[in-house]
């Protein structure tokens, strides 16, 4: 009795400890946003396009916690921020025109899977106004100080 006791719990240890090695194999996964400007220069009243394809590893997410645009002129303090819900295939997007020349640019703001992504990038409509010096490092320090993620 003692013997199919141990036997037992020896075979419980053993594929418990199996089950642990199998999910710490896993590979992980990312959250990937490939954000698209069309056109990436643009005429004043001209329609422009941001689209921001959304995955996770190889899985399309059409499920995203929370995909917005931030949108801003180069060197100007008033940022519009614009939720976006998804179309298709993991692609969300969202259609503007501008009224003012300049330089200008976005963050998709992508939260899913526990993970939040944000990638960036510029455009312009019109004639180009004076671009800003960095505003990558002190924008992910306000998003980092504003998120609560």
């Amino acid at each position: 009795m003692k013997k199919g006791l141990i036997f037992f719990m020896f075979t419980l240890l053993i594929l418990s400890l199996t089950a642990c090695v199998q999910e710490e194999d896993e590979i992980p996964q990312f959250l990937d946003v490939q954000l698209t400007i069309t056109p990436e220069h643009a005429e004043k009243g001209q329609k422009v396009l941001f689209e921001a394809k959304v995955t996770y590893g190889e899985e399309e997410v059409t499920d995203a916690d929370e995909v917005a645009f931030e949108i801003w002129r180069a060197n100007d303090e008033n940022h519009e921020k614009v939720e976006v819900q998804h179309n298709a295939n993991g692609v969300y997007s969202l259609e503007r025109t501008f009224d003012t020349d300049g330089t200008y640019y976005v963050y998709a703001h992508v939260t899913a899977r526990s993970m939040h992504n944000m990638p960036k990038k510029e455009f312009v409509v019109g004639t180009a106004s004076e671009k800003e010096e960095d505003s990558s490092s002190s924008m992910m320090d306000e998003e980092e100080d504003h998120s609560g993620h």
